[in-house]
């Protein structure tokens, strides 16, 4: 048997659960406001997007517990998700 003690992450996992569900609120309330230009609403929801995927990666895939280098290894795809979001946001001023 192991002689390390392992602590319960249960109140960071509800902690991050009710984060991405206030998140995710935010999200389904920003299409209806009345008043605010696309580009805002654009940016927001894509703002909100990134930040429910770096909640999920950093804590759910334990990228908090890794050393640096795969820290960088796993933001490289990130590069997509940024180049994803400038090409959306770009096709609002065609």
């Amino acid at each position: 048997m192991s002689d390390t003690a392992h602590h319960s992450h249960k109140k960071l996992y509800w902690g991050i659960f009710f984060a991405l569900a206030v998140l995710t609120g935010l999200e389904l309330l920003i299409p209806g406001l009345e008043g605010v230009s696309y580009a805002i609403k654009a940016s927001s929801l894509i703002g909100l997007a990134l930040g429910k995927a770096f909640l999920v990666a950093y804590f759910y895939m334990h990228l908090n517990e890794e050393k640096g280098w795969l820290k960088f290894i796993a933001a490289i795809p990130c590069s997509a998700g940024v180049y994803a979001a400038v090409v959306i946001l770009e096709s609002m001023f065609r």
